[in-house]
């Protein structure tokens, strides 16, 4: 029986199971693939507290050192489901577990939605990012590709554009959906390219990141693009559905919470990507979890 269990080794996990073990809390941490979650996938991290420069994997790698020298449990287990009863919570997992706690933290995250072409996911954190903020600035005076069309994606391609050489902006639909503000300052940059109607249908297989196949959906021209770089930004995917029941859902599929952290189920508690919230970034999913944690220590002090 654990005070607090918590789904997720990304960093608002980790950063959870801090605070409640210098809280005195028992924590075990259930992690389904490896710690650190999308930070790992980040070469350098030059924007949070403390560290000038530290690889992505590095800081994962501390956080889970600094867990693991508080005293927490860690199993590499996925988590398939969580029943209520009285004051336990019932986590079970897809290897037949079932782990007991007073209150339960899920901080799950959030995956970036792939492109799914060949050589991919070989190329992640080695040519292929999913975030402007963290890595535009190693592709200076570089060619990259953006792709995606909404809002999120134009801001990504905004800031590219301030230091790389040349920045394709490559849009399935016929149009971008961001807003036409970041359209218009998109289209007054020199080095941006916007291309339409297009995909990606393929990644060139050479030993390091060389380029990509575009194809325009109209006609099936194909057209290779040489770069040092491509940015995915075709949105997020959370994984939230198998806890529908216990924490409300909003249309994109994130937990429709607030920075409290709370859910309607008392004892239960989000933190980190899988909740709705406007800025992602590591330092804020550190944020939620130690706003988590504190929030089940409470719960259980009133017990």
């Amino acid at each position: 029986m654990y005070d607090i269990i918590i789904i997720g080794g990304g960093p608002a996990g980790l950063c959870a199971a801090i605070y409640a073990r210098r809280a005195n809390k028992s924590v075990l941490i259930l992690e389904k693939n490896a710690f650190g979650g999308q930070i790992v996938f980040s070469p350098k991290v030059e924007n949070y507290p403390g560290f000038e420069s530290i690889s992505g994997s590095e800081l994962a790698d501390k956080l889970v050192s600094q867990v693991l020298a508080q005293g927490a449990d860690v199993e590499i287990e996925t988590v398939t489901s969580i029943r209520c009863e009285g004051n336990r919570r019932f986590v079970e997992t897809e290897e037949g577990n079932t782990y007991q706690g007073s209150t339960v933290i899920i901080a799950n995250g959030a995956r970036h939605r792939h492109l799914g072409l060949p050589n991919e996911e070989r190329f992640i954190g080695d040519g292929i990012s999913f975030c402007a903020v963290c890595d535009g600035a190693f592709y200076k005076n570089k060619t990259v590709a953006l792709i995606g069309g909404g809002n999120s994606a134009l801001q990504e391609a905004i800031l590219l554009s301030e230091s790389c050489k040349k920045v394709y902006v490559i849009q399935n639909l016929d149009f971008l959906t961001g807003e036409k503000r970041l359209q218009e300052i998109l289209q007054k940059r020199g080095n941006v390219e916007i291309i339409t109607g297009t995909v990606v249908s393929a990644i060139a297989d050479t030993p390091e990141f060389s380029g990509i196949t575009v194809e325009r959906v109209a006609d099936g021209t194909k057209t290779e693009l040489a770069l040092d770089g491509m940015f995915v930004a075709i949105g997020l995917v959370p994984e939230n559905e198998a806890f529908a029941d216990l924490a409300k859902l909003n249309g994109a599929g994130y937990f429709d919470t607030d920075e409290r952290c709370l859910t309607d189920t008392p004892g239960v508690f989000v933190a980190g990507d899988c909740r709705s919230k406007a800025i992602r970034q590591v330092s804020t999913a550190t944020a939620d979890g130690a706003v988590a944690a504190l929030a089940a220590c409470r719960y259980i002090d009133e017990l």
